[in-house]
């Protein structure tokens, strides 16, 4: 009996049979009739992942070569032939994509996905590596000893943190449209409140990162319900702000889907439902906010780890271990939103302020007195800002301005102020020449662009001078 060494697509008709089981009950277990041992292995195990040609092992969500799904699979016999395991698998149980969307089935029938969405495609069929949270035994009435604590450490945000972890955990498949930060001193506890919010998403839906590998290529991260970053703390001026600038996109929807590269694998889609959790023990050089952020709510405490003794934590780490755990999924998960909005902007509180404060550097406010010295222009060059720093006697700013290693925080610095760059639609490098030299040209950011542009032209007839 010879091994079937092809089985294309249409090989196998209607009257032939469509499943292991059939295939080994009408024509034996294996060749001659020995049987295969399969103890941890089956069909139902794997899909033929089409566009490498792997094998997706479902229980692990591992890609397997062909060589390895034959070794562990018995071949089947089908019309007098024996046929691959992989053979058979390519043909019954192909997958087009792989994607990561919490709410849909495990395999996603008719649909693929594409990075505006959702598009119809009859006998597709996807699979879907989101895994929900195991079912654990709670009571909500018994939830008081996580309660009191989180009332202990946030009095002031009890509710909005309340209701933002409820909404993470009743509601995975929907994003929410900015961050918390949970602020304070070490040792109160943070990191202990969103314990049981890990079991509430599922432990495999909860990753925690530090913000430089938020910032680096791989971004398996995004492929959770709930993302923390650990350690949030001075990253230096520019370092601080392009963090920022790197959060924003991440921290709403749209886009309602997110391309993921990770180490090894082939890129995929997951949902952008992410919620990000910033933590940070430093208030006036953690993390850099706006005055006109709407992506982030500063819960800020006042405790101090001096209030809580090792009674505490031995009783209330005892009581998690005891099943409270459970209580405070089942008290999340019967939560009232009906006063919750994932997709507004958050309320500004006393710690964003102050965050906010702690981000404006003596250097800021010394440029806004520059700019003012002269005459808040509509259009502006860095060459007016140094020339201007020397009649003000600004020595310092001055420096700092002539300095070339500052060059690439120039822009932000002027975003601050009130001012962004404005690129020249004729030239193809952006450049506006003055005086025959190629500067950089920033307006008011309270113009339009095309008004940024014109007040730039002006400022070129007009040959630089203010």
């Amino acid at each position: 009996m010879t091994e079937r060494a092809n089985y294309p697509d249409g090989a196998i008709l209607d009257s032939e049979p469509k499943t292991p089981a059939r295939a080994r009950r009408c024509f034996g277990a294996g060749m001659n009739g020995t049987p295969y041992p399969t103890v941890g292995y089956s069909y139902d195990d794997f899909y033929a992942y089409l566009p490498t040609h792997g094998y997706l092992h479902v229980p692990s969500h591992e890609l397997w070569p062909a060589a390895s799904v034959n070794s562990k699979l018995p071949p089947l016999e089908i019309d007098g032939e024996r046929v691959k395991p992989s053979l058979w698998l390519d043909v019954h149980r192909p997958i087009m994509q792989i994607v990561w969307i919490p709410g849909e089935p495990s395999v996603i029938a008719d649909r693929v996905m594409q990075d505006a969405g959702w598009k119809p495609h009859p006998g597709a069929q996807i699979f879907n590596r989101y895994l929900a949270p195991a079912p654990v035994p709670g009571d909500a009435t018994l939830a008081g000893p996580w309660l009191d604590h989180l009332m202990r450490v946030y009095p002031a945000d009890f509710d909005h943190i309340a209701n933002w972890l409820a909404h993470a955990v009743q509601h995975p498949g929907a994003k929410i449209n900015h961050a918390l930060l949970l602020g304070g001193s070490p040792g109160i506890g943070k990191d202990t409140i969103l314990e049981p919010v890990r079991v509430g998403v599922g432990s495999y839906n909860f990753a925690d990162i530090t913000p430089r590998t938020m910032q680096g290529r791989f971004n398996g991260w995004v492929r959770n319900v709930i993302v923390r970053v650990s350690e949030v703390r001075d990253l230096g001026d520019v370092d601080r702000f392009a963090f920022y600038e790197h959060c924003k996109p991440l921290l709403a929807s749209p886009p309602d889907v997110v391309r993921v590269d990770e180490k090894n694998l082939r890129e995929y889609y997951v949902a952008n439902v992410c919620n990000m959790i910033f933590t940070s023990n430093h208030l006036t050089d953690g993390l850099y906010l706006p005055a006109d952020d709407r992506r982030h709510y500063v819960a800020w405490s006042i405790a101090a780890a001096q209030d809580f003794g090792e009674n505490y934590w031995r009783g209330l780490w005892g009581w998690y271990d005891a099943g409270g755990r459970g209580h405070v999924v089942a008290w999340l998960r019967t939560r009232d939103l009906s006063g919750f909005d994932p997709k507004g902007p958050p309320l500004k509180t006393a710690g964003f302020w102050t965050m906010v404060q702690a981000s404006e550097s003596p250097e800021r406010g010394e440029m806004r007195d520059l700019i003012d010295a002269l005459g808040n222009p509509p259009a502006l060059t860095p060459t007016h800002l140094i020339e201007g720093a020397m009649r003000q006697n600004l020595r310092d700013l001055e420096a700092e301005l002539i300095d070339r290693k500052n060059r690439r925080a120039m822009p932000y610095k002027l975003e601050r102020a009130g001012y962004v760059a404005v690129r020249n639609p004729d030239a193809v490098d952006g450049y506006f020449a003055i005086a025959g030299r190629r500067q950089s040209v920033y307006a008011l950011g309270s113009l339009t662009v095309s008004e940024q542009i014109r007040a730039a032209q002006r400022l070129i007839s007009s040959g630089g001078v203010l």
